[in-house]
């Protein structure tokens, strides 16, 4: 099934895996994750490069909506939250009726995106109560984040400064993070990023550092505590009033 702008029933959704339970991926509440299968980025430290396609990978078990729905029944009273990830989940045009009854059943609603397309994420923003923003570089790098996300040709930073744009205009609380490795994000590049972030209003914001999974093959290899500097660490505390850093 292509993408369409028109929306689908929820039970179109694709979706690609369900973590029951998770106390760390919408903050401070208890949630369920749903990872949305398709992604049109093709980042260079990807986690889940078999979500990429929006065909279901031969080689990997996928969900229905409505194991999603048994569990969330089941979990009533339990859970706060369902949070969409993915994958890139603003893609699926499911995603919107998806939400809708999630929060119909008295679930609160989060979103991973890489804001990839920002129209996408204006056709659910409304349904969303926190965002988790993901922020590859600088976004006036443009050259820095097609390297990243794998592009050649168009220019991904507008669309993720347009998303963040989007929520904003929304007040939907947000948070955003920024996966790092001292190969691409050395300390200087941190802090430029995270300066404009800081311009541009954001108060939360975490740094990811890049953990190399044992079953895949990624350019990048782990990196001690030495990265990033204490110093950019003290800087990065005194521009958000909120800042995690984030190991594992």
């Amino acid at each position: 099934m292509s993408l369409r702008d028109e929306s689908l029933s929820a039970e179109h959704l694709k979706i690609s895996a369900i973590t029951p339970y998770t106390s760390i991926d919408y903050p401070g509440y208890f949630s369920a994750v749903v990872f949305v299968q398709g992604c049109p980025w093709r980042c260079r430290y990807c986690h889940n490069p078999h979500m990429q396609s929006r065909e279901f990978h031969p080689e990997y078990l996928h969900s229905s909506w409505q194991e999603l729905v048994q569990l969330l029944k089941r979990r009533q009273g339990l859970l706060d939250a369902v949070v969409f990830s993915g994958g890139e989940p603003t893609l699926d045009p499911a995603l919107r009726d998806a939400m809708r009854q999630v929060k119909a059943m008295g679930f609160k609603v989060g979103l991973h995106t890489s804001g990839c397309n920002a129209e996408h994420v204006k056709r659910v923003i409304d349904l969303v109560d926190w965002v988790g923003l993901d922020v590859k570089a600088s976004l006036t790098d443009s050259e820095a984040y097609r390297w990243i996300v794998g592009l050649e040709k168009s220019d991904p930073a507008r669309h993720v400064s347009e998303t963040l744009e989007i929520i904003q205009k929304a007040q939907v609380a947000y948070e955003c993070r920024t996966t790092a490795h001292p190969d691409y994000l050395p300390d200087e590049k941190i802090l430029k990023l995270a300066r404009e972030l800081k311009d541009r209003g954001v108060e939360n914001f975490a740094l990811q550092i890049y953990r190399k999974p044992k079953e895949l093959d990624l350019p990048f290899e782990n990196v001690g505590h030495e990265y990033p500097e204490p110093e950019t660490i003290e800087t990065l505390k005194k521009l958000f009033p909120n800042f995690e850093l984030r190991r594992e």
